[in-house]
């Protein structure tokens, strides 16, 4: 899968692990991995039918420059068309790719973008401007990733292309939607959804273009309206 900014990548090496059943969480503040709970039960109908967005196009933006506050918690809500959740940025063990989600979110980056993939019971994957897997900011992050980190229910993490370095990332992240992805430490973790889960979980149930693919663009748009940070 060259030139393409996925986790799924992966998928051709670890074969039936793609299709694992898949539900848990991130780190906590502390940097312990901490069981996920959904509030309500995905729904494959609960999203709202809107207009697909036009491509942003290629982005030119430079690299942020330094980092969010440790001693804060920084949070990201994404308010969509299946619904909202809310990220949790690890500022303690991934603090240059918090600092540059937030750099992100802040210049509306991710607003008006989609979900351009869907890989029922693995990830969802949104983020890039170009809206079918091949766009970015216009920089790389790289900041590898701790080594003991799972990929569980809830944990958002960046994709990557298979040459680049691990760690390495930009616009694009996935939200792992299943029990546990099983992908090694190499995606750079941005944190974990900490309200909304079952709005992620929503989106990883929805209908694909292709039925017959086990992964790939959803069949009906889903679009972030919003992405806004906060602190406290």
């Amino acid at each position: 899968m060259s030139g393409l900014r996925s986790p799924l990548a992966l998928l051709a090496v670890l074969g039936a692990l793609a299709v694992l059943l898949l539900s848990g969480c991130g780190s906590s503040d502390g940097g312990t991995d901490t069981q996920a709970t959904t509030t309500a039960a995905a729904d494959d109908s609960a999203c709202t039918a809107v207009d697909a967005p036009a491509p942003k196009g290629e982005q030119h933006l430079k690299k942020p420059k330094g980092l969010l506050d440790p001693s804060k918690r920084w949070d990201v809500r994404f308010t969509t068309n299946c619904g909202s959740f809310t990220i949790r940025l690890d500022t303690k063990r991934a603090p240059k790719t918090a600092a540059s989600f937030a750099y992100l979110v802040r210049r509306g980056f991710y607003d008006g973008l989609t979900f351009h993939r869907i890989a029922p019971s693995f990830v969802i994957q949104g983020g890039d401007p170009a809206g079918n897997g091949s766009g970015g900011p216009g920089y790389t992050i790289v900041e590898k990733p701790p080594s003991d980190l799972k990929y569980w229910h809830g944990v958002v993490a960046m994709a990557k292309t298979g040459t680049e370095p691990d760690g390495a990332s930009g616009s694009q992240f996935f939200v792992v939607v299943g029990q546990d992805a099983q992908l090694p430490p190499q995606y750079a973790l941005a944190g974990r959804v900490v309200q909304g889960l079952e709005a992620v979980d929503t989106i990883g149930v929805q209908p694909l273009q292709d039925q017959a693919s086990t992964d790939g663009p959803p069949a009906d748009p889903i679009v972030i309206e919003s992405a806004t940070l906060s602190s406290r």
